[in-house]
C-alpha cells in the first residue's frame, strides 16, 4: 500500500514558459521542486563553473597551503590517510597523483575496511612514526579521530585534516574537534564556506585548487623564497591548464556515490563532471567502462551510482580498496584491463552474496514475530560485515521500516549497519541504546554499531517498545509531479526533461501518472525474470510500450488478488486481459539497430 499525492504547486507558469524558452511540463517540475525566484531557476538550468565557491573561503585552507607549500619543498614526507569507500579512495587519489606531479614525497595508506575499520586508527599513526612521515594528510576521515591525532602530534607529526562528516558532540552538546594543524570541514560552526554539501573528494578538490593557485600565482603576494617561486613554476608546467578539469570528473563519481545532495555546488561538479568523464584518458576508468559495457556517450549518473562505483565499492568490501585505487593509478592500458577484470569480478561475488544475504533475512522476517515489528533487527550470523548495510538497505525498501542487520564481526563481537526511513532518525533512536552498544556513529538515515550477541534481543525490544512510529508513518508516500497522458510524452518531451539533468538525491527525476491504462499484453523479461514488457493503452486509445522492474512476482500476487488467479495467468502468459493499471513513470528514449523509440519507465502501479 502507497499513499499517492500529487504536488500541484502553483506558480504563473505562463511567465516562466516565456521567461526561460522552456515548455510548461518543466516549468511545472521546476516549480515543484521548490524553485520560484528568476536567479535560482537560472542557475538550475545553467549550473556554470563560476559559481563555484572560493575554497578560501574554507576555514584553514589558506594555514593548510602553507604547511603543505613548506613541506613539499623541504622534501619532507607526507602520507595520505584515506578511506575504503568510493569517496575515500578518490580523495586519495586526486591528493595522491596531485601532490606526487608537484614533486611531493608523499605516499598513502587506506584502511582495511573489516581489521581496520573506519579512518584512521592508532596503529596507523604507529606505522607513520615508525616511517617517519612528517605530515598526515587525511581525506574523506578525521574529524572524529581526537584520539589518534592526539597521538599523532604526540610523536611530533604536523596533521592536515580533510573530511566532511558531521561533527563529533559529547552528552551536553559540546563540540569536539581533533588538535589537527589545519582542519578543512565546511561544517565548523565558524567556517564561512557557503556550501555544506560537499563530499570528501569536494573538500580535497577545494585544497588541491586552492595549493595550485597558492603555489602558482601568490608566490610575490605571500613573499615566497626563491624555492617556492621555482616550485610554482615547475607546477604550471607539469600540471597544464585541463589538470583542475580532470580533477572535477573524479569528484562527480565521488558525489554521487557518496549519495550527496546534487544541489549548488554539487550540482555544477557532477554536470560537467560527467561530460569530462566522456572524453577521460584515465585507463582504469576506461577499462572498467569497457568491462561494463558502457556507452561513454549515454554515460550518467546511474552508470556512475549502480556501475561504476559498485565495483570500485566492491574491492574495499571483499578484498582492498587499494586494488581500486590501483586501477585508476594505471598508467598503461594492459595494466588496467585485468585490475579493471578483478573489481567487476568482485562486484559480481559482492552482488550474489548480497543476494544470498537479502534472501536469509527476508525468510528471518516473514517466518517469525520480526515481521510484526516497527524496527527490523536481523542478525545474520554469518553474512560477511561489510555487506549488513546493502542488506539493511534492501529490507529498509521491501517493508518501508527502519531496518539494522547484524553480523559477527572478527573480534567477536557484533557489528551492524542500520538504514531508516525518513520520518525515523535512527542515529537519535540507537543514542537512546547506548548501554547496550559498544560503539555507534552515523546520521538520521544511516547508522553503524557494534554489541555483544547477548544484547542483540535487548535492542530489538527496546528500540520497538520506544518507538512513536505510527502505521501511517509506515506507509510509504509517493510523490507526483505531474498527471500526464501517453499522448503528451514525446521524444521532444524526453529531450527536455535532460535540462533538468543530472539526477540524483536532492533532484529526484520527475514522477509522471497516468490512469486508467489498460494492458494489451505483457512479457517477463530480463535475466532472472527481473522485468516485465507492457503494452498500454490509454482511454484516448493512445498506445505505448513500458518497462517495470521490480519484484515480478509480487505484481502477479497483486494482479491475482485484485481480478484473480485465471486473469493473472493470462497475463503472465501474454494473452488479452480485462486488466487496468494507474502508474507512475518517467519516459526514455530507446535505440535499437538505429531505430529510436519512446518508452516508459513504471515506477509504481495500482
Amino acid at each position: 500500500m502507497e499513499n499517492w499525492v500529487i504536488k500541484n504547486k502553483k506558480a504563473d507558469f505562463e511567465q516562466l514558459v516565456k521567461q526561460f524558452g522552456i515548455s510548461e511540463v518543466i516549468a511545472r517540475c521546476l516549480v515543484n521542486k521548490g524553485l520560484l525566484e528568476k536567479q535560482e531557476i537560472e542557475n538550475f538550468l545553467h549550473p556554470k563553473l563560476s559559481r563555484l565557491h572560493h575554497p578560501l573561503l574554507m576555514k584553514d585552507m589558506q594555514k593548510a597551503c602553507e604547511i603543505l607549500t613548506s613541506f613539499i619543498n623541504d622534501g619532507k614526507k607526507i602520507r595520505i590517510i584515506g578511506d575504503y569507500d568510493v569517496d575515500g579512495v578518490i580523495s586519495t587519489y586526486i591528493l595522491y597523483t596531485t601532490l606526487l606531479k608537484i614533486g611531493a614525497n608523499v605516499d598513502y595508506e587506506i584502511p582495511d575496511r573489516v581489521k581496520d575499520g573506519y579512518g584512521m586508527n592508532i596503529q596507523m599513526v604507529e606505522a607513520c612514526y615508525k616511517d617517519k612521515v612528517d605530515l598526515i594528510l587525511t581525506c574523506d576521515n578525521g574529524i572524529s579521530a581526537i584520539d589518534q591525532i592526539a597521538k599523532a602530534k604526540e610523536y611530533g607529526m604536523t596533521v592536515i585534516v580533510t573530511d566532511h562528516h558531521d561533527l563529533v558532540h559529547t552528552d551536553t552538546g559540546e563540540i569536539l574537534l581533533p588538535d589537527a594543524d589545519a582542519l578543512l570541514n565546511p561544517k565548523q560552526p565558524d567556517c564561512k564556506y557557503p556550501y555544506k554539501g560537499l563530499c570528501g573528494a569536494g573538500v580535497a578538490y577545494k585544497l588541491l585548487m586552492a595549493l595550485i593557485d597558492y603555489i602558482t600565482n601568490r608566490t610575490t603576494l605571500y613573499e615566497l623564497h626563491e624555492q617556492k617561486a621555482s616550485l610554482g613554476q615547475k607546477v604550471s608546467v607539469v600540471l597544464g591548464q585541463s589538470f583542475e578539469s580532470e580533477l572535477l570528473s573524479y569528484v562527480a563519481i565521488a558525489t554521487v556515490c557518496d549519495v550527496m545532495e546534487l544541489l549548488d555546488e554539487n550540482r555544477i561538479i557532477v554536470k560537467h563532471g560527467l561530460n569530462l568523464l566522456k572524453n577521460t584518458n584515465n585507463y582504469g576508468l576506461l577499462a572498467l567502462m569497457d568491462a561494463s559495457n558502457i556507452d561513454k556517450e549515454q554515460l550518467s549518473t546511474f552508470h556512475l551510482g549502480y556501475v561504476l562505483g559498485p565495483c570500485l565499492n566492491a574491492s574495499g568490501r571483499l578484498n582492498t580498496a587499494k586494488r581500486g585505487l590501483e586501477l585508476l593509478l594505471s598508467d598503461t592500458a594492459e595494466k588496467a584491463i585485468p585490475l579493471a577484470e578483478e573489481v567487476r569480478g568482485l562486484n559480481e561475488v559482492r552482488k550474489d552474496m548480497t543476494a544470498l544475504g537479502v534472501t536469509m533475512a527476508i525468510d528471518q522476517i516473514e517466518n517469525s514475530s520480526l515481521k510484526m515489528d516497527k524496527v527490523l533487527v536481523v542478525y545474520l550470523k554469518d553474512c560477511h560485515e561489510s555487506l549488513a548495510g546493502i542488506i539493511a538497505g534492501r529490507l529498509r525498501e521491501k517493508y518501508y521500516k527502519p531496518a539494522i542487520v547484524l553480523t559477527d564481526a572478527e573480534d567477536s563481537s557484533v557489528k551492524g549497519s542500520a538504514r531508516s526511513i525518513e520520518l525515523y532518525n535512527i542515529y537519535e533512536e540507537l543514542s537512546k541504546c547506548r548501554d547496550l552498544l559498544l560503539k555507534m556513529g552515523g546520521h538520521p538515515m544511516a547508522a553503524g554499531l557494534s554489541l555483544t550477541e547477548a544484547n542483540i534481543e535487548s535492542l530489538r525490544l527496546r528500540l520497538n517498545s520506544m518507538t512513536t512510529l505510527s502505521e501511517e508513518m509506515l506507509i510509504p508516500k509517493v510523490t507526483i509531479d505531474i498527471h500526464l497522458p501517453l499522448g503528451f510524452v514525446s521524444e521532444t518531451l524526453v529531450n527536455e526533461l535532460k535540462q533538468l539533468e543530472p539526477f540524483g538525491k536532492g533532484n529526484e527525476k520527475p514522477l509522471f501518472a497516468e490512469k486508467d491504462l489498460q494492458i494489451k499484453s505483457a512479457m517477463v523479461i530480463g535475466k532472472n525474470s527481473s522485468g516485465i514488457r507492457f503494452r498500454l493503452i490509454n482511454s484516448y486509445q493512445k498506445e505505448m510500450e513500458a518497462l517495470y522492474f521490480g519484484d515480478v512476482e509480487t505484481f502477479f500476487t497483486y494482479i491475482a488478488d485484485l481480478y484473480g488467479t485465471e486473469e493473472a495467468e493470462k497475463l503472465r502468459m501474454g494473452r488479452s486481459t480485462k486488466i487496468k493499471l494507474m502508474i507512475t513513470y518517467f519516459p526514455r528514449i530507446n535505440e535499437y539497430n538505429g531505430t529510436k523509440t519512446v518508452q516508459i519507465l513504471i515506477q509504481n502501479y495500482r
